[in-house]
């Protein structure tokens, strides 16, 4: 199959709000790929290389798109472009980052201006075009005939979706049988949406189970007889820096077990340490046994996919829950109570709050494990901090967002220096509208631009909710936002009065103070 096919749909896919027109658009493209290509389109629909990082940034790909003028014509295939990323994953040592500006160049070379587009923003893992992974599994049930059920059962199981469609597609739904949970090996983690506070989540959810939101590490516990493995978020093994969650899993009273939980470094008083503080564990480069010592993690948690040989993700959430009640002691699980009541919910984020927590989730009773999925029988809940921040720069957006300008630089004022400084980036919370008109609006305010990037007169102001502050050596400021997210347009507000560097400093402060002595001790 030629790229240029797999870029064409992509766009048409991420200029179409119709659910039913992307996934018969998607299935169309499966069913015409060859069966060695069904991965491989399934992976870059999906925005993810199947190289995974492979060593190249924005500034690389800019110098390899100046050393090449742009095909007339579209000649590239799907194995050409996957060939041409696996060289690049192995390009290393002296002088690699020359190599893969000339191999970059060389690739670059032969695709047309569409291809380039849709390369940049895969290579970067900013591919936004609408093809999120709920729509590929419809894609891919419907190409292959099968039950998007038992789609989205076997891509658990397999821990990817590529894999799954290749064999679903090939051979038949029949196929997907092969696909079980298999213990020792990782499966997608199931995610969650928000809720804006109690009330709304158990208006959505009716009678739910509420528990402590931590701001640890996600972590998933398999264990085979004395064989133990732990593994990230993103399915990375990391048993070898956790030897404490290691020992805790041994000493559980069962044969096989695969638990989902989060591991969390806990300070004086049993307060958590910052998310940062607990990352620190799960480095590249680690000295196990001191870091240890210092800084111990804690397990929690909060759900069972496995007990004993009996596969348990496709149960109701009160059966999972049940099980894992049955082995997990009591102080390894996350807090939680199962209630209908608004007020009870509300003293019961208050609680998690003042423990120095998030927030709450709130998890529907009857709902099974949907590994991968961010589905609505898990909602998220914790107070948002907002800021009044100026609009520095906007990037280019991709996909359905092309032609738009869409991530925001974001500055806070700087009373001292004069000017802004800045504090991150965010593409999310836009309308349509909302894109339509900042667009037009950072076009008239523009100063400088380049082929990525339109920086502007510092004019408009925004306000921003986000998760928190964590250092960055990033950025001049020294302090990023986590999980930004426009909220509005503060046209009633001059850049002067917006939020200054020393208010995010103070905010910053105090949670550092809330998270307990020790982390400041750690930094």
């Amino acid at each position: 199959m030629r790229l240029a096919d797999l870029v064409e749909t992509s766009r048409a896919v991420a200029s179409t709000r119709s659910r039913l027109e992307k996934v018969d658009r998607l299935a169309a493209l499966l069913r015409r790929a060859a069966p060695e290509e069904v991965g491989l389109v399934a992976s870059w629909l999906a925005g993810d290389l199947p190289q995974g990082r492979i060593g190249i940034g924005g500034a690389v790909l800019r110098d390899a798109a100046a050393a090449a003028t742009a095909a007339d014509q579209p000649t590239l295939g799907l194995g050409d472009v996957d060939r041409a990323f696996e060289e690049l994953a192995r390009v290393s040592g002296p002088g690699a980052s020359r190599e893969r500006r000339r191999r970059l160049a060389a690739l670059l070379a032969r695709a047309t201006s569409e291809e380039r587009a849709f390369l940049f923003a895969l290579a970067l893992g900013e591919l936004r075009q609408g093809a999120l992974e709920g729509i590929l599994v419809d894609a891919v049930a419907k190409a292959a005939g099968a039950d998007a059920g038992e789609v989205r059962r076997a891509a658990m199981a397999a821990g990817a979706l590529p894999p799954v469609a290749a064999v679903a597609i090939a051979e038949g739904p029949a196929a997907l049988a092969r696909f079980a949970l298999r213990v020792l090996e990782p499966v997608q983690p199931m995610l969650a949406q928000t809720a804006a506070d109690p009330a709304e989540a158990l208006a959505a959810l009716g009678a739910a189970g509420l528990e402590h939101k931590l701001d640890g590490a996600r972590i998933q516990l398999h264990r085979q007889g004395g064989d133990v493995r732990v593994f990230t978020r993103s399915l990375r093994d990391v048993t070898a820096a956790v030897p404490e969650i290691v020992a805790a899993a041994a000493a559980l009273p069962v044969r096989s077990i695969v638990l989902d939980g989060e591991a969390l470094a806990v300070g004086a008083g049993g307060r958590p340490e910052p998310f940062q503080v607990t990352m620190r564990r799960f480095g590249a480069r680690l000295d196990v046994d001191r870091l240890r010592a210092e800084l111990p993690l804690s397990p929690f948690f909060f759900d069972a996919l496995h007990l004993d040989g009996r596969d348990l993700a496709a149960l109701p959430g009160r059966e999972r829950i049940a099980a894992l009640e049955g082995v997990v002691p009591a102080a390894a699980r996350v807090p939680r109570i199962v209630t209908a009541d608004a007020a009870r919910a509300a003293a019961f984020l208050e609680e998690a709050l003042a423990r120095g927590h998030e927030g709450i989730m709130a998890k529907a009773l009857d709902a099974p494990y949907e590994a991968g999925r961010r589905g609505a029988a898990w909602l998220k809940v914790k107070p948002a901090h907002t800021l009044d921040l100026v609009v520095l720069a906007a990037e280019r957006g991709h996909g359905r967002r092309a032609g738009f300008l869409s991530n925001l630089h974001l500055g806070a004022r700087d009373p001292a220096a004069g000017g802004f400084v800045m504090l991150g980036k965010t593409f999310k919370g836009m309308t349509d509208e909302v894109l339509a008109w900042q667009t037009a609006r950072l076009r008239e305010l523009a100063v400088a631009e380049d082929r990525w990037t339109v920086h502007v007169r510092p004019a408009l102001v925004v306000e921003v909710a986000f998760d928190g502050l964590q250092e960055s050596p990033r950025y001049a400021g020294g302090l990023a936002l986590r999980f930004a997210r426009l909220r509005r347009y503060r046209l009633d507000k001059q850049p002067e009065e917006a939020d200054t560097i020393d208010t995010v400093r103070a905010l910053h402060a105090a949670q550092r103070a809330r998270a307990g002595p020790a982390a400041a001790a750690l930094r």
